[in-house]
């Protein structure tokens, strides 16, 4: 599990190259609750790019694992949890947030990141 990362994973890379290959420029790394990936403070959008498996999405990608299924049962939902948790302290604090799925990324990438540009784009 040491091998295992939190930042930087491939497809927050990806997402970053793009947003900033179009001129977007962001924080990465910033000091907010919840440790957003990507964070645009001047119009308080947080952007998650979430696994599945990690964060219980509920997709094919967000089994829970065969052996050690109470530990991991555990661990899963209480990621969930803090995860809600740390999305609503957020939105109490007036700041908009985008999580964008892993699977989601897979499958539909250039969808999820017209999702990403519009909300930047829409707040002035």
């Amino acid at each position: 599990m040491s091998k295992i990362k939190s930042r930087d994973t491939l497809l927050e890379l990806k997402v970053r190259r793009h947003l900033f290959s179009l001129g977007y420029r962001y924080r990465i790394h910033y000091p907010l609750q919840g440790k957003p990936d990507i964070v645009f403070p001047l119009k308080k959008i947080a952007i998650f790019v979430n696994g599945c498996f990690w964060h219980l999405h509920g997709c094919k990608n967000s089994s829970i694992p065969k052996s050690n299924t109470e530990f991991w049962k555990s661990k899963l939902e209480s990621n969930k949890t803090r995860d809600n948790e740390n999305v609503q302290s957020l939105k109490k604090h007036g700041w908009k947030i985008l999580t964008l799925w892993e699977c989601k990324l897979e499958s539909n990438y250039m969808e999820e990141l017209k999702k990403t540009i519009n909300l930047i784009e829409s707040i002035e």
